[in-house]
């Protein structure tokens, strides 16, 4: 198995939805180039906005990307951070799950969780240029 990667939600639903760099993220996952890791909250809110985008676009169905997610995610108990990271402070369970696995990078297209980055041993990238760079 890769490198350890978290996913935020932006980037889950936007490779599920629409392809692109986001999808590939995730064709590496599927290709086990890289491990996905995922905490609960995030596989929630992932089910949640998918659920939420399958319902705007039918012709899209999240549900077998969330059971795949479901079956091989490696999964992840996160504690919260100890003192709030991002703007956004719903953000910080990216960085809290990536540093309890160890996992070097959270691919995310959110400006203010980039903008954390780095967070310790974590970088926080943009999935075209985690493609380039790191999962070639």
């Amino acid at each position: 198995m890769g490198v350890k990667v978290v996913v935020d939600t932006n980037v889950f639903v936007s490779g599920v939805f629409f392809g692109g760099p986001p999808g590939d993220v995730l064709a590496a996952w599927r290709d086990e180039r890289i491990e996905l890791v995922v905490s609960p909250e995030i596989f929630e809110e992932y089910v949640r906005v998918g659920e939420r985008l399958s319902a705007r676009f039918p012709r899209v169905d999240a549900g077998p990307a969330l059971r795949l997610v479901a079956a091989f995610a490696t999964p992840v108990s996160a504690a919260p951070l100890p003192e709030p990271v991002c703007a956004d402070r719903d953000d910080d369970k990216f960085l809290a799950c990536a540093a309890a696995a160890g996992a070097r990078y959270v691919v995310s297209g959110d400006r203010a969780l980039l903008a954390t980055s780095p967070y310790g041993n974590v970088a926080v990238v943009r999935p075209r240029d985690f493609m380039d760079n790191v999962c070639p």
